[in-house]
């Protein structure tokens, strides 16, 4: 089956949220329909991450300089949300490897030059856990190991590797995100899972890698420095609200099956008709209520972080705290909502045929992300309100406080 391609403006136009989550909400019904394909494949083909650079999408949070167009992140999440009604595995393909655009904005320019410099459509993978060794040298760093879950990896030309910089006694003092070309680490394929198996999310090998110093920035040391506006939000907000607007499009997306099955479903014993349930529309009502506060709750923190960085200020440590698990907690609200629904469904909810059991096992999988962590979040936020505790290399470097 083709996927529909939607243009890109011409020249130097920049479209507006509105036109690119249109341009989002069309490929809905092509996506949806090449989901079980895309499962089965374990990856996104080519084809698909041609059709969301040719909407514009990884132009969006990549800094003007280099070709993109330096949106605010909230128009990226809102794309997100859209695409995440079609495929889970697709939607999730283009949030991890189009929010590393905006990683840039963070960074010393040559940077950007190294990967943009020929090519301004080069893509980028990732894998952030600090899982290998990390030896600083002369000009830059060494790195070795071995990394997990690397999304989308099959399209990436470079990748930013997590690790951590330890001092002499070997206490983490920073976390950096390394950013590392193709042919420095090896691709393993390791992705067997029961949800989200199309996002093709390998492991990483690095035998040993030089990474000069400008390739690389600490993902805890927020500050003002040279950085534009929209990368004023700190690291770990944009990545994880990133993850959250994404699983709130494959609770949508369940919504939105759900309504077309129950629209025309009978009952098998009385032949009444599913929908005058009174059973089916209080579960529908309150998955929508739950999917629509998260949403609400994306849109109001994203507009409040951004009429502080607008006056280029730094978001506090106060507001941090908070927004961390008001991020967490969409992953658990949005499982919640798509397992209501599921339970209204049946025997017909367990074959593989109706995409709804993958809405369910995809959001599961997804909620499972290290930035879903309600539980630990919820800890953190109750003991920074009750002592002024933080816990150690996430809002700061420990020479910060």
């Amino acid at each position: 089956m083709t996927t529909a391609v939607i243009a890109t403006p011409a020249g130097d136009a920049i479209p507006t949220s509105e036109e690119l989550v249109a341009r989002a909400a069309a490929m809905v019904p092509a996506l949806r329909a090449r989901a079980d394909e895309i499962e089965q494949a374990r990856k996104v083909p080519g084809d698909v991450i041609a059709m969301f650079r040719d909407a514009g999408f990884f132009r969006i949070l990549q800094p003007k300089k280099f070709g993109g167009w330096e949106m605010n992140p909230i128009v990226f999440m809102r794309v997100l949300g859209e695409l995440g009604r079609g495929c889970c595995a697709s939607a999730w393909s283009m949030m991890i490897l189009g929010v590393h655009n905006w990683e840039f904005g963070l960074m010393d320019e040559r940077a950007a030059a190294d990967v943009w410099g020929e090519d301004d459509e080069t893509i980028i993978a990732s894998s952030y856990p600090p899982m290998g060794e990390l030896t600083k040298v002369a000009g830059g760093w060494q790195l070795k190991g071995r990394w997990p879950t690397s999304s989308g990896s099959d399209h990436g030309a470079w990748a930013f590797i997590g690790a951590l910089e330890r001092n002499e006694k070997g206490v983490p003092v920073d976390r950096h995100a390394l950013l590392v070309k193709r042919d420095d680490y090896e691709i393993i394929d390791d992705w067997y899972t029961f949800g989200l198996a199309g996002t093709g999310s390998k492991s990483v090998l690095i035998k040993d890698a030089f990474v000069p110093d400008h390739r690389a920035h600490s993902m805890i040391d927020y500050k003002l420095d040279h950085r534009g506006t929209n990368y004023l939000f700190p690291f770990a907000m944009v990545f994880y609200s990133s993850v959250s607007s994404v699983i709130i499009g494959f609770a949508q997306g369940a919504i939105d099956v759900f309504i077309d099955q129950m629209k025309v479903r009978s009952d098998n014993g009385t032949g009444a008709r599913t929908a005058l349930s009174p059973y089916v529309k209080d579960r529908l009502a309150n998955a929508v209520t739950r999917v629509r506060s998260c949403r609400a709750r994306m849109e109001q923190m994203m507009a409040h972080a951004t009429s502080i960085v607008e006056k280029r200020e730094l978001i506090s440590i106060d507001d941090r705290i908070h927004y961390m698990l008001d991020m967490a907690r969409i992953g658990r609200e949005c499982e919640e909502a798509v397992l209501t629904l599921y339970k209204c469904t049946g025997a017909r909810g367990v074959y593989r045929s109706n995409p709804i059991q993958r809405y369910l096992r995809d959001t599961l999988v997804a909620a499972n992300h290290i930035t879903q962590d309600a539980d630990n979040n919820a800890g953190a936020l109750g003991g920074y309100l009750l002592s002024g505790d933080l816990p150690p290399m996430l809002y700061a470097r420990p020479d910060q406080g």
